[in-house]
């Protein structure tokens, strides 16, 4: 391999420092890894998956299957990198993978020996006995066996991102049908994104010597992307491969923002995941050129006659000074040529008996074989010689032209079936995702004068769908090159294996072994050898597999069939797709608009959810957390307090047909609500269990104020939309979060009226604000409140509603009036004790598996109406008179402890699930009683009221005894909150 004084796409004007395998090297910006590699006369870059044996480049792109290798090291190690197209950057440390102890001297090449053992579905053959040897001796030695490279072990130190992108047209594939697409559609208006997964567009023609109106390929190339460059509602993304194909024109695309350099520049991505939603789409991806099976095809030399051709013209790099060109088509020959004009000594090798004369003068100094094999190769670490028709020659590249595969992938991810064309001998798109068109090469034009035109009409025929008129483009003038093929695939015989799939050591004999054993099928017969299944997901093994169990089988390969394509086209790393959302970030971090306020005050903050919620508001001299909160609930017993309810979800439902769709998501009766009225709601899932509590405001006739908690907050908002959308898209309805347009504090406590009266001129009285009634205000002078009569405590209580960015004005002149009466701020733990001593059900009793009933809320059920889960719910099994029902567990002493979480037995008898009558779901220390008070779910808990119940915590090592008493601790006929 040498490096050619002139030519290339290279700046020869940069040299970039690199190491493989410890190894310093040099290259030039604008080559690849692999680029470079050869221009050292670097072949051996790996080892294969199975037998280990040596590999070097087959491809020049994404389709590579045998240059894999890490790159970096530390935290920013990555594994299975095709060096093909890792671009080359100053410092870059690569290193093979999956040998040892050395690339050179593998010793795990010994299994190559065991060839007769591990052949086709030798994993479902062999491991089988003894069976006590699995555990202890197979799985362990498989598991050592398995994978690849190395990941980092340390966390990733770089960021990610993801972003959306909307346009009319996005074309995929930035090659010449790519660029005649993108062009022929952007002079229409449109918006067009053009996507490539290259570092530099223009596909192949930065690898062919091809002209295009009497110039270098490549210029005109330069050319058209100046004149994209230009327009301003044109988005050029390199470095970006779409990997997927999604509902309603979304595609999945990632982009490599920073993989060139060795670390990201501050504030930005290494990675970008782009949601690309598209009016219609363009795949002008091209095509992959195939291998020919034959004894020895996988030696280090052994390339793609279009990979010699690129690294030739791309990158200035002579693959060889004597080559050998085995094809089956025109295409080949080409490669010849090019070689030739290089300097090096060629050998061409036709399968076909008869090429047309102008085919054979493009290589007419070379050596021409027609009609023959290539029956096997020589060379241990690398390629020595050429068995041509078992006579050898010496060589040190052999490039292979099978015939080109269209990349026809993404036109698969909706399911449609790729379909065989004769002309081509290879399978092209059949019917691709809705808006989505496919051109050039991936359609099956192989030619550069037909992939112009082919991009050009169908770039303008996305415009037009997308509602852009606008002319045809005035194409340029390039030659139809010569491109006949015959369909050759494999060479039987000669020493050696002959591969199909390179990765997974999937041979010719492995694919006849699995026809022989019955497996017919293409996806049995992929299964059981594993073609396909590598990391290249079979890019260039798949039709040359194919026409093997075609043969075997007696089939044709229409007949025989292909496997289905699913995203992603390349691998994606799970980091782009998370984005930011790692860590902390995992979730955003929500903060209340009275969190300063808080802050300030003392508060210390417990994450409930999503939001950061004041936990309890610490005093001087107090020695604990259990001091602040039993000071907290006291205050609100005997004068007053005041919470933070601001997370609480908000929800309004608007339209003439709200009362209805509430009726219908709600169990109780909604629709017959008075306006200035609020009712407690209970709603369930279609299975009949409870999804979640909440309170229903009527605001107007036809305005609703709907409260969840907190932790159901999104998941209601679904729900009421999906009852919307699905069952009820008939009703006139408008659904809103408002959680964020609320700041919603709890005023409670007996004085908790007399506070409120001082910072509003509104009758708040009994008479003109009853219990569960709401109404409309004005607050601390100026500020718009909604005021709703409820309460969570069972004091007199009122939730007041005010704008977030009032809500630290409001909250202050509340403080302020409030300290007359003794008021004082409480958190979620003081919040927790209050609703355990009034029995209310939260979070450990709203667990998804009680219902309505179990929580002693059956009455509430309508007999009138239909709602979500009213039938579920009437199953025997979710009324049974035995299902755990809710009950209040009483400490039996000061001393006694009771924990969440622990399970409830009869006295005496034995601890076993059998005896198991249920568990507590809630528990605090009542500062009120001077004991512990617990809720729990009891089976046959109504008839054990006055009774004693064991509680058994095996986990904490606690048990003891507890009495059975009714769910509620304080004030048990609810006259507190209707004063």
């Amino acid at each position: 391999m040498t490096r050619l004084p002139t030519g290339g796409v290279i700046d020869r004007a940069t040299t970039l420092r690199f190491t493989f395998d410890g190894r310093p090297y040099t290259g030039h910006a604008g080559d690849t890894l692999a680029s470079a590699l050869l221009a050292h006369g670097v072949t051996l870059m790996g080892r294969s998956f199975k037998y280990h044996r040596p590999r070097g480049v087959w491809g020049i792109g994404a389709e590579e299957p045998n240059a894999l290798v890490e790159l970096r090291g530390g935290a920013r190690r990555e594994p299975n990198t095709r060096a093909t197209v890792a671009e080359l950057f100053d410092g870059l440390e690569a290193t093979s993978q999956n040998r040892w102890p050395s690339l050179r001297f593998d010793a795990m090449a010994v299994n190559g020996m065991l060839g007769p053992v591990f052949s086709a579905g030798f994993y479902y053959k062999t491991f089988m006995w003894p069976a006590s040897f699995w555990e202890k001796v197979y799985e362990p030695l498989i598991r050592r066996a398995a994978g690849l490279g190395r990941a980092a072990e340390a966390p990733d130190p770089d960021g990610y991102e993801r972003a959306h992108l909307f346009c009319d047209v996005l074309v995929i594939g930035a090659g010449p049908a790519g660029l005649a697409a993108a062009l022929a559609a952007a002079c229409t208006g449109a918006r067009v994104v053009l996507a490539d997964e290259d570092s530099r567009l223009g596909g192949r023609l930065l690898q062919d010597r091809q002209e295009i109106d009497g110039a270098p390929a490549a210029l005109w190339a330069e050319q058209v992307l100046a004149e994209l460059r230009a327009m301003p509602d044109v988005t050029l993304l390199p470095r970006t491969t779409v990997f997927g194909v999604f509902d309603d024109g979304q595609y999945g695309a990632l982009e490599r923002v920073a993989d060139h350099l060795a670390a990201p520049p501050p504030g930005t991505p290494r990675q970008r995941a782009w949601t690309i939603v598209a009016k219609r789409a363009v795949l002008a991806a091209g095509a992959v050129e195939r291998p020919i099976a034959f004894a020895g095809n996988d030696r280090p030399g052994v390339m793609s006659a279009a990979a010699a051709r690129g690294y030739l013209n791309r990158f200035a790099v002579l693959p060889a000074r004597r080559a050998v060109v085995f094809t089956a088509g025109d295409d080949g020959w080409r490669t010849a040529a090019d070689l030739l004009g290089a300097g090096a000594e060629v050998t061409v090798v036709d399968a076909r008996p008869v090429v047309a004369p102008a085919v054979t003068a493009m290589a007419a100094k070379a050596r021409q074989v027609l009609g023959g094999r290539v029956t096997g190769t020589t060379g241990r670490l690398a390629l020595t010689g050429v068995e041509i028709d078992g006579n050898r020659i010496e060589a040190d590249l052999l490039a292979v032209a099978g015939g080109w595969n269209p990349t026809l992938n993404l036109s698969a991810h909706h399911g449609g079936r790729p379909v065989w064309n004769e002309g081509i001998h290879a399978f092209t798109p059949g019917t691709p995702p809705p808006g989505l068109a496919v051109a050039g090469a991936a359609a099956g034009r192989m030619t550069l004068a037909a992939c112009l035109a082919d991009g050009a009409a169908a770039g303008l025929a996305a415009a037009r769908d997308a509602g852009h008129d606008g002319q045809a483009l005035t194409l340029p003038r390039a030659d139809d090159e010569p491109a006949a093929l015959a369909p050759f695939f494999h060479v039987k015989g000669g020493r050696g294996k002959a591969f199909v799939d390179f990765q997974h050591d999937v041979t010719g004999d492995d694919i006849a072994l699995a026809a022989r054993e019955g497996f017919r099928s293409v996806e049995h017969a992929k299964r059981y050898t594993t073609l396909g299944m590598a990391t290249d997901q079979g890019k260039t093994a798949n039709v040359v597999g194919l026409a093997i169990l075609a043969a075997e089988t007696g089939r044709t390969i229409p007949e025989t069939g292909t496997t289905m394509f699913r995203p992603p086209y390349t691998p994606v790393a799970i980091g782009a797709l998370a984005g930011h959302h790692v860590g902390r970030a995992i979730k955003p971090i929500r903060r209340t608009p009275l969190h300063a306020w808080a802050a300030r005050h003392g508060a210390s903050f417990i994450e409930t959810g999503p939001w950061l919620r004041a936990e309890w508001y610490a005093r001087p001299g107090e020695k604990g957390w259990r001091d602040s909160v039993d000071r907290e609930v006291l205050n609100v017993r005997a004068a007053a307090g005041v919470c933070d309810v601001s997370t609480l979800g908000k929800i309004e439902v608007v339209g003439p047909g709200a009362a209805a769709l509430l009726d219908l998501v709600y169990a109780n009766d909604i629709a017959t609500l008075p306006v200035g009225r609020i009712r407690y709601g209970v709603m369930l899932r279609e299975d009949g269990f409870v999804m979640d509590d909440g309170t229903v405001a009527r605001l107007a006739e036809d305005r609703f104020f709907v409260t969840t908690t907190t932790v159901n907050a999104g998941k209601v908002m679904q729900h009421i939309e999906f009852c919307h959308q699905l069952l009820r898209p008939d009703l006139d309805v408008a659904i809103l979060s408002v959680t964020d347009a609320w700041a919603q504090v709890s005023l409670a406590g007996p004085r908790s009226r007399d506070i409120l009266s001082a910072i509003t001129s509104a009758d708040v009285s009994n008479a003109a604000l009853p219990h569960m009634a709401c109404l409309e205000a004005m607050v601390a002078g100026s500020i718009p409140a909604r005021l709703y009569r409820l309460s969570f405590s069972g004091e007199l209580a009122y939730e007041i509603g005010v704008p977030p960015d009032d809500a630290e004005r409001f909250m202050e002149a509340l403080m302020a009036a409030g300290a007359p009466q003794g008021l004082s701020p409480y958190g979620t733990e003081a919040l927790g004790v209050l609703r355990i001593e009034k029995g209310h059900a939260a979070g450990g009793e709203l667990n998804g598996q009680t219902t309505a009933g179990d929580l002693g809320l059956g009455r509430m059920l309508s007999r009138k109406k239909d709602f979500i889960g009213r039938a579920m719910a009437q199953r025997p099994a979710l009324t049974d008179p035995a299902r755990p029902v809710l009950v209040g567990l009483k400490a039996l002493d000061a001393a006694q402890v009771i924990k969440a979480g622990s399970h409830l037995f009869e006295p005496g008898v034995a601890i076993s699930t059998d005896n198991d009558l249920g568990h507590v779901t809630s528990a605090c220390w009542s500062p009120h009683l001077g004991h512990m008070i617990a809720l729990g779910l009891l089976s046959g808990g109504t008839a054990r009221i006055g009774t004693r119940i064991r509680i058994h915590d095996p986990v904490r090592g606690n048990d003891s005894e507890a009495e059975v008493v009714k769910p509620v601790f304080i004030d048990i006929e609810g006259g507190r909150s209707r004063g």
